[in-house]
């Protein structure tokens, strides 16, 4: 559970006056009339605080603020547990489960990583400050210009897309997207104090005048059909409860059982293709991806009328660091929100699980570990636990990957260029391991091993030294 003790828990003395400096400062400087902030290690909340006015007697962790497009990260894990039952795949068109007057034509994935090519807002009036009575079906959340892009040209971020996520849900489960978030999501997942509507202790929500220190309170409305895209509410310690899940770590099952298995949460990590943004390095579905100071970070960020919040996950350092705000444009919430997490992973850095044998081992996947040779490039390939081959290059530069067994006796790979390419170690007629084929590459146990396994096949006089070269030379051999 995430509040449960574990070893070494508790955070230094100095790290947590350095988190709490951070937040002061983001709130002084922010002007915010409030910011809760807090962290999670490993899956266990270990800091949480807040500077400036809370409801009376109210923990900081139990404030309720208005997350805004966090949201979407929420609806983006009912649409992934769609495909895992395979009641849609993330290929398919829109128009295929939904009646709706634009993105029929985007793809499910499209849709959930903002390629669908949809405008970025719905119809006016401004739809995050005007009751969501005026949009009440799906053709009312669009103006003239729909369809900007054509869908899977480039990433443009569109509000009224996950509006339509929120309906596909619904189609699919008849029911309420928010009914379906609650009963498989927040509830399996300890997250009681996430809700559609306000529910107290909350914040509420504030401009600041920008040259006076002066504030002015800011509507809170339904906004219907586009709640999907940043309605719900929330506080610290769930959403720490939510990051620590979507690390895939100890705390991806709860009460309803397991939410996504890890190989899902990794999927919607990894960026999709064009979908970049600016101060992004991608985004995901339903996740931004961003690099700082050398680190991934995923998560999201949201802001409503009155709120910014910023969740934000280094999953190489099982950190992450959230913020919530009740000010309207308070940018300073994530730079924060990173700042929080890089000060725990910086000042206490994670201690690493003791390195333990593997549990059980196949022979023919043993013998397939060592040095391999991609023609002249050296490489190693690892054993890991699962049979899973981790390929990394053993000079100064080189692909690397890790590859997933299949049943066949392949492997599939998991990472970056090689993503989704099938291993096969190729075996003589003796039953001997010949060479590996990954994905028409080959890669023999010498450098350009003499034999059939290297296309074009190799010089029949083997590698030669100086001498041989210059006299290759001399003898006009070369020379045109």
């Amino acid at each position: 559970m995430i509040d449960a003790p574990y070893e070494d828990a508790e955070l230094l003395p100095a790290t947590r006056r350095a988190l709490l400096h951070r937040l002061a400062t983001g709130q002084s400087e922010g002007r915010a009339p409030s910011m809760a902030g807090a962290v999670t290690r490993d899956g266990h909340l270990v800091w949480s605080s807040a500077r400036g006015e809370l409801p009376g007697g109210a923990r900081a962790e139990d404030v309720q603020y208005r997350i805004g497009s966090i949201t979407k990260t929420f609806v983006a894990v009912l649409v992934m547990r769609l495909r895992d039952e395979g009641l849609l795949k993330l290929e398919d068109r829109l128009g295929t489960y939904l009646d709706t007057p634009a993105g029929g034509d985007a793809t499910v994935a499209q849709l959930l990583s903002h390629t669908s090519g949809l405008a970025a807002e719905a119809r006016g009036p401004w739809w995050e400050r005007t009751d969501g009575a005026l949009r009440p079906g799906l053709a009312d959340l669009f103006g003239d210009h729909p369809q900007l892009h054509a869908p899977g040209r480039l990433h443009h971020y569109s509000n009224p897309g996950y509006a339509l996520l929120g309906a596909l849900v619904e189609r699919i489960r008849g029911e309420s997207w928010y009914e379906v978030l609650r009963r498989e999501v927040l509830e399996p997942l300890g997250m009681d104090r996430t809700t559609l509507t306000p529910a107290a202790p909350h914040a509420d929500g504030w401009a600041v005048h920008p040259w006076a220190d002066v504030l002015l309170p800011e509507p809170a409305v339904d906004t219907g059909r586009m709640a999907p895209a940043g309605q719900l509410w929330s506080t610290t310690a769930d959403l720490c409860r939510f990051a620590a899940f979507l690390t895939g770590g100890s705390y991806g099952t709860g009460r309803g059982g397991q939410v996504l298995s890890a190989a899902t949460l990794a999927e919607m990590r990894t960026p999709e293709g064009g979908s970049r943004a600016p101060g992004q390095s991608g985004y995901g579905l339903g996740l931004q991806v961003m690099q700082k100071d050398g680190r991934t970070l995923v998560g999201h960020i949201g802001t409503m009328p009155g709120f910014v919040a910023a969740l934000l996950v280094s999953p190489r350092d099982g950190i992450a660091g959230v913020v919530l705000a009740n000010r309207t444009s308070c940018f300073e919430a994530v730079g924060v929100a990173a700042d929080l997490l890089a000060t725990v992973a910086d000042l206490e850095p994670r201690i690493p699980a003791p390195w333990r044998p593997l549990s059980e081992v196949k022979e023919e996947h043993l013998e397939l570990t060592g040095p391999w040779y991609w023609g002249a490039a050296p490489f190693t390939l690892r054993l890991c636990g699962g049979g899973v081959l981790e390929l990394a290059p053993s000079g100064s530069g080189g692909r690397g990957s890790r590859f997933r067994p299949e049943e066949d006796g392949t492997w599939t790979g998991l990472d970056e260029y090689y993503a989704g390419e099938r291993l096969t170690a190729v075996r003589t007629a003796e039953g001997a391991v010949s060479h590996l084929d990954l994905g028409t590459f080959v890669f023999t146990r010498e450098p350009y091993e003499a034999g059939e396994a290297v296309p074009g096949g190799v010089d029949a006089a083997g590698w030669r030294a100086a001498e041989g070269v210059r006299q290759r030379v001399s003898d006009g051999s070369d020379q045109r």
